[in-house]
């Protein structure tokens, strides 16, 4: 059942290309920070004395406060209006930014990254939510744009940058660069963003309860299972969170009060086939960059910075092909565009991870990361603004929440399979490299043992069938999305055709 727009659409801003600038500032930092830490991880561990589990926290630390409050946020913005949980969310993203560049240990490094965590999942659903109520239905496809650009450019930022910091300043300033930004992101909230219509929800605490009990046993016992060898209570605990989840949906169902996340939504036949979309994306990409980033430097010999900048002409295709796609987008089927999206992306996964070899020139590991770059500016904006179309105002929140949810576990659980897979072929292809991978003392002294011509191969071809699983993901996003139905300007849809 789809619910209609108002017929009439009054904005509650004059400036709402403004506005937009405004949120895209916030949005950029959280989404740079999920990627800026992974380049600078060797200098963190020498200088706080960490060992190879206690660095993996600093990014599982995050990734879990990131993703579990995200339902609750979503409903927040609803409840206490958007631009208010926005500018809660920034302050306390940037004053635990300030936290972890000056963390002296690496225990108090984790729990600086969890506040940071819990800060970016306030902003994260209320960009989204704005969106969706300053620019009318017939806007949103290029707003949508704009917001595809920020996405898909900081993701591949986030690297460069923390590879030119920590070469330069030291790993502290991958976090102390946060606070300026922070500061003229609250600046330009206040001045820019409007103050739009809250509803006053109930809040449903036992979803609550459910939903962050379920996610949080599922998220750390998807990220952590490699860790401890899948033992049994880690089987346990994903299967303890998997009846949490399972619970928290039959209250849902059932619940008298309003739900924390209104099934409703799911009736909508677009936002469904979006969630699969982009936890499929979340998957792939999440996952895929660490193998790549494997390949580049181990096998590749280039340094964090060099690495990082492979990624360029990725983002700069992004960046300039996300507004065209935009405005593309309110005038043809949007399956047209986001299923050819997600098959190119599939396509060049298989490519890259085809072409990683050790005797391959660089050049060629060109032309598949273009075809990524044009494939995100096809996906990302696309899939947020055919997700959301349809939705009714009083669920905006809501529905950003869960779809924002939904991109976070598929890169969770994208991360712990790929990294599995890969430290599986390790085994298979080098056995004693999978054993030296896993010693903290040895990690940054991999590019040594990979010398010999066999050992650099198969290291290689480790890495590079990895990125399969990722692409074979995409492709199951691919054919879901080909099942949208078009919507026309008012919010209803207009059927297959």
């Amino acid at each position: 059942m789809t619910v209609p727009a108002p017929p009439q659409f009054k904005s509650v801003t004059d400036r709402p290309w403004a506005a937009l600038l405004a949120l895209c500032v916030g949005f950029f930092m959280i989404l740079v920070d999920m990627s800026i830490v992974a380049v600078a991880q060797p200098e963190i561990m020498e200088a706080l004395h960490a060992g190879v589990n206690g660095i993996v926290w600093v990014s599982s630390a995050y990734l879990l406060t990131y993703a579990v409050p995200l339902l609750i946020a979503g409903r927040l913005g609803d409840k206490f209006g958007p631009k208010n949980v926005y500018q809660v969310g920034l302050v306390v993203f940037t004053l635990a930014s300030i936290w972890c560049g000056l963390a002296g240990s690496i225990g108090e490094l984790i729990a600086a990254r969890a506040v940071q965590g819990i800060g970016a999942a306030l902003i994260t659903p209320q960009t989204m939510a704005l969106v969706t109520r300053i620019f009318p239905p017939e806007r949103r496809g290029a707003a949508m744009g704009v917001w595809g650009t920020v996405a898909g450019v900081a993701t591949l930022v986030g690297p460069l940058l923390g590879g030119i910091l920590t070469d330069n300043l030291g790993w502290e300033w991958i976090f102390f660069i946060n606070v300026p930004v922070g500061a003229v992101g609250l600046v330009l909230a206040a001045t820019l963003v409007p103050q739009v219509e809250t509803h006053d929800h109930r809040f449903d605490w036992i979803g609550v309860i459910l939903s962050g009990l379920g996610l949080t046993a599922l998220v750390f016992g998807v990220q952590e299972g490699q860790t401890y060898h899948w033992a049994a209570w880690i089987w346990v605990l994903i299967a303890v969170g998997v009846a949490l989840m399972g619970l928290f949906l039959l209250w849902e169902a059932r619940t008298r009060t309003e739900a924390l996340v209104p099934l409703s939504l799911f009736r909508e036949r677009n936002f469904s086939l979006c969630n699969v979309g982009i936890t499929s994306m979340g998957f792939a990409v999440s996952g895929s960059m660490i193998p790549l980033m494997f390949f580049l430097q181990f096998v590749g010999g280039m340094s964090p910075t060099r690495s990082a900048l492979m990624m360029v002409p990725m983002a700069v295709l992004t960046g300039v092909c996300s507004p065209i796609v935009g405005r593309i987008l309110d005038r043809v089927h949007p399956r047209n565009i986001i299923s050819t999206g997600l098959a190119g992306y599939a396509i060049a996964t298989g490519l890259l991870g085809w072409l990683m070899t050790p005797s391959t020139p660089v050049w060629q590991l060109l032309i598949p990361t273009c075809l990524m770059g044009l494939s995100s500016a096809c996906i990302w904006a696309p899939l947020a603004a055919t997700a959301t179309r349809n939705l009714p105002w009083s669920d905006a929140g809501a529905g950003a929440g869960v779809y924002n949810t939904t991109r976070m576990i598929g890169s969770v659980v994208g991360t712990a399979a790929i990294g599995a897979l890969m430290m599986t072929l390790l085994a298979d292809k080098l056995p004693g490299m999978n054993a030296a991978a896993s010693e903290g003392s040895k990690v940054h002294r991999l590019p040594e043992v990979v010398f010999g011509v066999h050992v650099r191969e198969g290291f290689a071809s480790a890495m590079g069938q990895s990125l399969f699983l990722g692409a074979a993901v995409l492709v199951v996003g691919a054919i879901a999305t080909l099942f949208l139905v078009r919507p026309d300007h008012q919010g209803s849809p207009r059927g297959a055709a």
